[in-house]
Parts: C-alpha cells; sequence; structure tokens
C-alpha cells in the first residue's frame, strides 16, 4: 500500500469522525455554551486523555509497531500474535489497577487539575462527579490503540481510524436522547463517553479476529511468569516514551491548572477552538504519522533509507500541502466559522469573538503540528524514543514560560498562542537533529512543489481577505442574518478559496491530476 493511498485512507476515515465532531460541538454549544457545566465537562473529557498518550500513543503504540511489525516479518503470525497478547494482557491490568486508585483519588485530583474552579462554588464537585463517569475511557481507548497498532502493522488503516467516530456518535446520541433522563447534558455526555470505549474496544476486538490476528488475555499470575525477550524489548523502548508522555501530560496538565484561574468560559473558549484547530490536524497529520511509522519501520528493517528518505518527502508535501493554506483560511475567517458552527442556543456572540481568538492563535503553529507528525515517525522507525523526549521536555518548559507570561496580557488567548510558538521551536528542533544526523534530505521534488504551495496560499490569502473585506462593507450583518445566509456565504468563501488554491497547483504543476488517483509523480525533476 502506497504513503499516499494509506494516508488517504486513515484522513477520510478521520473527515467523517471531524464531521460528526463538528456536529457534536455545535449540539454541546447548543446544550451547555460556554457554562461552569460545559467548563466541567472538558476538563472531565480532557482527564482521561491526560494519560492517554502516556500509555497508548504516545509511548506504547510507537513502540510496539516496529517491533510487532519485525516479529510478523521475521517470526511469522503465531509469533506476533503471541506477542500481542502479552503486550495486551499487561497493559490491561496495568491499567485497571491505575482506574481503581484515580478513581478513588479523583476528589484529590481535580484540586490539584484545576484547582481555580474552587473559586465557584459546586464546580469542583461537578467536575469530579463527571470524570469519575469518564475515566474509565482511558483503559478501553489504550486498548483500542494497541489494537490499532496490530492492524495498522498489516496495512489495515480503515477500522482503526473509524473508531473516532464512535466516539463522537456515542456522544451525540447520548446527549441528544438521554439529557431528558440525567441531571443535566454534561451528565449525559459523560456517559456517551463511557460506552464509546466499551464500543470502540468491541469493534477493534471483531476487525483483529476477522483478519486472523485475535488473541485472549492472560490471567494476572501468567502475565507476571511469562516477560519474553520481546516484551521486554518493549518495555525498554517504552521507558523514555513514557518519560516523554509524562513531559507532554505536564504541559496539559499547565494548560488546564492555568486557565482554571481565568474568568468562567475561558476552558470552553480554548476547546472549541481547540477542536476547529485539530481538524486539519486530525486529518492529514494523525494520517500522516499512522501511515508512516509502519513504512518507514520497514524500509529501515531492509536498511533501504533511500526509500525511507522519499517517503519522508512526500509526506513532508502534503503536511505543507494541507497545513499552510488551513492556517492561512482559520486565520482570516476564524470569527465567521465560530459563528457560523456554534453561535446558537446558549452559545451567543459574546461567546464567539474570545472564541475566534483563540482559534487565530492556535492556527499559527499548525504548519509546525503537521510536519512534527512527519518527523518524529523517523526516529521512533529507528527505535530511537528517547531523542523526541528531549525535544518534548525543552518544548514544555518554553511552554509553561510563554503561558505565564502571555496570560498576563491575553487572557486565554495568550495560551493558545503560547502553544502556537511552541510547536514551530519542536520542529525546528526536529529538523535540526535530523539534519544533524543526515536523515534530513529534502528532494528535488519536494522543492518544486513546495515553492507552488506556497505561491498558491498567498494567492488564496489575498482572495479571502479581499472576499471578506467585499462582504462585510455591502453587507455588514450577514453573520445574523437568517441561517442559511451565513452558512451559504461561507460555503461560498471557502469553496472559492479550495478552487483557487488547487487550481494554481494544477496549473504550475505543484499537483498533477494523477496525485488524485492516489500516486505520486515518478519522474525526476531538476533544480
Amino acid at each position: 500500500m502506497s504513503l499516499l493511498k494509506s494516508i488517504a485512507t486513515v484522513s477520510g476515515f478521520t473527515m467523517i469522525s471531524r464531521i460528526i465532531g463538528f456536529i457534536r460541538d455545535v449540539l454541546i454549544a447548543r446544550y451547555l455554551g460556554a457554562t461552569m457545566l460545559s467548563d466541567a465537562f472538558f476538563v472531565a473529557l480532557r482527564f482521561p486523555n491526560l494519560f492517554r498518550s502516556l500509555f497508548a500513543e504516545g509511548t506504547l503504540n510507537v513502540s510496539f509497531v516496529p517491533i510487532f511489525s519485525k516479529i510478523l516479518k521475521k517470526k511469522g503470525k503465531k509469533r506476533a500474535r503471541l506477542f500481542a497478547k502479552e503486550a495486551f494482557s499487561l497493559l490491561f491490568y496495568i491499567l485497571l489497577i491505575f482506574t481503581i486508585l484515580i478513581e478513588i483519588l479523583m476528589p484529590f485530583a481535580m484540586i490539584i487539575l484545576a484547582p481555580g474552579f474552587d473559586q465557584i462554588p459546586g464546580k469542583i464537585a461537578v467536575t469530579t462527579e463527571l470524570s469519575r463517569i469518564t475515566f474509565p475511557f482511558l483503559l478501553a481507548v489504550s486498548l483500542v490503540s494497541l489494537l490499532s497498532g496490530v492492524l495498522n502493522s498489516i496495512g489495515k488503516f480503515a477500522a482503526a481510524a473509524f473508531t473516532p467516530c464512535l466516539l463522537n456518535l456515542m456522544m451525540i446520541g447520548f446527549l441528544v436522547f438521554f439529557s431528558p433522563f440525567m441531571p443535566n447534558p454534561a451528565y449525559a455526555l459523560a456517559w456517551g463517553v463511557f460506552v464509546a470505549g466499551i464500543v470502540e474496544l468491541a469493534f477493534l476486538l471483531w476487525n483483529v479476529y476477522k483478519n486472523d490476528l485475535f488473541f485472549g488475555i492472560w490471567g494476572p499470575i501468567q502475565v507476571i511468569r511469562c516477560f519474553s525477550q520481546d516484551i521486554k524489548t518493549l518495555f525498554k523502548r517504552m521507558l523514555p516514551g513514557v518519560f516523554g508522555a509524562g513531559v507532554y501530560q505536564i504541559n496539559l496538565f499547565l494548560d488546564t491548572f492555568f486557565v482554571s484561574f481565568l474568568i468562567q468560559g475561558a476552558v470552553s473558549w480554548l476547546n472549541y477552538a481547540y477542536h476547529l484547530f485539530q481538524l486539519p490536524i486530525g486529518i492529514i497529520g494523525v494520517a500522516i504519522g499512522t501511515a508512516l511509522l509502519p513504512i518507514l519501520s520497514r524500509c529501515i528493517q531492509d536498511g533501504d533509507y533511500k526509500k525511507a528518505h522519499h517517503e519522508m518527502n512526500r509526506a513532508l508535501e502534503v503536511s505543507l500541502l494541507m497545513s499552510v493554506s488551513s492556517m492561512v483560511g482559520l486565520f482570516i475567517l476564524a470569527v465567521p466559522i465560530v459563528s457560523v458552527l456554534f453561535e446558537r442556543g446558549a452559545f451567543t456572540y459574546e461567546e464567539t469573538l474570545p472564541t475566534a481568538y483563540a482559534l487565530k492563535a492556535f492556527s499559527i503553529g499548525l504548519p509546525a503540528y503537521m510536519l512534527t507528525k512527519s518527523l518524529m515517525p523517523f526516529f521512533y522507525a529507528k527505535g530511537d524514543t528517547a531523542t523526541p523526549v528531549k525535544i518534548a521536555t525543552v518544548g514544555v518548559i518554553i511552554n509553561a514560560v510563554l503561558c505565564l507570561i502571555l496570560m498576563q496580557f491575553w487572557g486565554h488567548v495568550g495560551i493558545a498562542l503560547a502553544t502556537g510558538i511552541t510547536v514551530w521551536i519542536n520542529a525546528g528542533q526536529y529538523v535540526f537533529l535530523l539534519r544533524r544526523k543526515g536523515d534530513f534530505k529534502l528532494d528535488n521534488l519536494f522543492k518544486f512543489r513546495v515553492k507552488r504551495i506556497f505561491f498558491a496560499t498567498l494567492l488564496m490569502g489575498v482572495f479571502l481577505i479581499s472576499s471578506k473585506y467585499s462582504i462585510d462593507y455591502y453587507y455588514k450583518e450577514w453573520l445574523q442574518a437568517a441561517d442559511f445566509v451565513p452558512f451559504f456565504i461561507l460555503f461560498l468563501l471557502i469553496g472559492g478559496a479550495i478552487v483557487l488554491f488547487f487550481s494554481v497547483l494544477l496549473g504550475t504543476k505543484g499537483i498533477l491530476w494523477e496525485n488524485f488517483k492516489g500516486f505520486f509523480i515518478k519522474k525526476k525533476i531538476n533544480s
């Protein structure tokens, strides 16, 4: 399976998930707005995700996939299945104990995570209750992540990419149909998260079984007795990742800690903006990282570094193609996007502006965030889990300092801006270290295309600014018009920008029609 086809598979399902996610966010904004309940729910949803990369994507998965791919290739499916069973069993028991402990200590955890909530009567209490409902999601989603690694290693990306859709669908279903039976809609959302974890796990277990890779789970005594060399290698590689994920979680913890002291609604403004910021990242950035890791792992195991560098160049192209244009679009159209998507029910114009300003600040870091998704897998594919830890450590220190400084001037927007600046510094570190090791080699095809990507983005930006200025001048109240009018005008603006962007790329041969069929250009372009 080619890199582009793999990315297209993951990004296609992720796009569906993000569309459903937008519907979810619109409904949350309508039912909860930016209130005490929405702040409490977003913290309750963030809490299990604080540990998600520690036990799943950030450590286990990136260490598991290269080892599983190697065993599958050299020792066959039976031995690979046994290794997956060992890892799955260990992860299950570790997380089960951890989840029980956190459930018991939840009131203390909330005081540490969001101490500023204590300034509003009842806010800490409701956040604690919601977090107790959502936290078991960590156990399920971490096991889902390992199963996703198994399927991705054999080139099956669709099922794993579809699982976030299940989370969004469960949240929507519970919010719409079960809110009348709950104390308030926030509780319905929390139970939707809980049930989604079970549904996602069952769905991926079925897909693993369908691909003849199904494995059971060992008892706790058997797990302790059976530590294979492969499991020891996994833990050895995971250790730096655990520290790296721990550093990253400190980063998230500090963001939550800082914003809890700001005015009510700040947590919600940042979350609504962050979800919009994550749209292109989720569709393309995550897809690139997911598809690239097993491909690079196979290339490096075969000693084919030329092909590995070629695949990384193509991934960098896709990253810049989507991220630079998305950054410009989100920055220019932040206010109308937030207004059209969220401004209804409990979410008023007073929430639109602070959310839009946060979105502008987040969008600055979008290209850097995408680039790291293309650069980081090269380290993991080589078994180097230590370097990303060092980069993350530098990043968390810089982010904490910037948050402390910038929030004094711009409040929640300063926290978003700190994130945008930090990811650029992180991306710069990856480029510097890869160049020093001789692994950052930009080929002529990349150089040819990237110039045209920036040119097309420039023209697209001019089009958006001039069009938005004209509409605002001749039709000042368009965002307050009947529902279909803002949607239609925003659709025309975004649609026109997309058509112009890709027309310029096609006209300058920055991309070819063949690219849309799933193939990259094979011919060499001389510099």
